[in-house]
């Protein structure tokens, strides 16, 4: 049986790739729904750029539900420097969907889907973890519900500020309060998903397997490598959101060790940093951390599954 999965996100370059991942026909997972968060770019394109995706990814049965338009407390944060002011930049995908989003929403969507499910069913949250923590609050009884949840965020080390990650930053106090909400955790962060880059000669490997979905892959990666270089000056991009989705398909690719993550929301410098415990037991483990990935593992399993859209 494929595992139940929920994908909450803000597309995203990097946020299309994983829902490519999930969605291949080489993939384990069910798509039980799709959330949008503000993130990347505000919700209402966000939505949109999910609806997009589902017409090139053939989703049409999936439900699109539209989420948290700001943040639990902090002001709203996007990142159009990277992603470009649609979110999804770079590409050639039609710009609007003959599908429509729910009318519920998106924290309404993913409490209904695990209350209903007659299995714990996963959540892989690759954008703030507004919705998420809201869906906490709202309705305590779906926690014996999730699976696990499977997130992007955070690190040692951060990108948005010297302190902490984008997702993290974006909305500090919802992921406090995910990381103590007793679920199970697996992390996802900057440490890992630095280890997942792509190049020139990625964009050129995956343009040649000359499928739709592949050369849409190839145009995003070519904005986002663009972006990288003119920002920051690197000749290579960090695929970040995938990484989660890699982990559901081939656990093997990462190496995993208990660690406790407390979030910090007050300091004027490290706002939204998350401060990772390693060498604790796993009575005091709160989440387990991604800390390596085996680089052709996971481009191995990357470029299968664009493969698979070709059959």
């Amino acid at each position: 049986m494929k595992r139940k999965i929920i994908l909450d996100c803000d597309p995203g370059q990097d946020d299309a790739m994983a829902l490519m991942l999930a969605a291949s026909k080489i993939s384990n997972l069910q798509i039980e729904a799709i959330t949008t968060v503000a993130g990347n770019v505000d919700v209402e394109k966000n939505t949109r750029n999910a609806l997009r995706l589902c017409d090139l990814l053939g989703l049409q049965d999936v439900p699109v539900a539209k989420g948290a338009s700001r943040p639990l407390v902090r002001e709203m944060l996007f990142a159009g420097d990277i992603h470009g002011e649609s979110g999804l930049d770079g590409t050639s995908m039609p710009e609007y969907s003959i599908k429509q989003p729910v009318e519920e929403h998106a924290v309404d969507l993913i409490i209904e889907k695990l209350l209903e499910s007659d299995e714990p069913v996963t959540l892989v949250p690759i954008g703030p973890l507004t919705n998420i923590a809201m869906a906490i609050r709202k309705e305590p009884g779906i926690i014996p519900k999730i699976r696990e949840i499977v997130l992007m965020g955070g690190g040692t080390y951060g990108n948005r500020t010297p302190a902490a990650e984008f997702n993290m930053y974006a909305d500090a106090e919802a992921a406090k309060v995910v990381f103590e909400s007793g679920a199970p955790i697996n992390m996802f962060g900057l440490d890992v998903t630095h280890q997942a880059l792509a190049n020139t000669e990625t964009i050129e490997e995956i343009r040649a397997i000359g499928n739709p979905v592949a050369e849409a892959v190839s145009d995003m990666l070519t904005f986002y490598l663009n972006a990288y270089q003119g920002l920051l000056g690197r000749t290579s991009a960090a695929i970040h959101d995938p990484c989660p989705v890699a982990y559901l398909m081939d656990p093997s690719i990462f190496q995993m060790e208990p660690v406790h993550v407390d979030v910090e929301t007050k300091g004027e410098f490290t706002y939204g940093m998350t401060c990772v415990h390693k060498g604790v037991s796993s009575d005091n483990a709160n989440a387990r951390f991604a800390g390596k990935l085996d680089p052709k593992k996971f481009w191995d399993l990357f470029y299968r599954a664009l493969e698979s859209y070709s059959t």
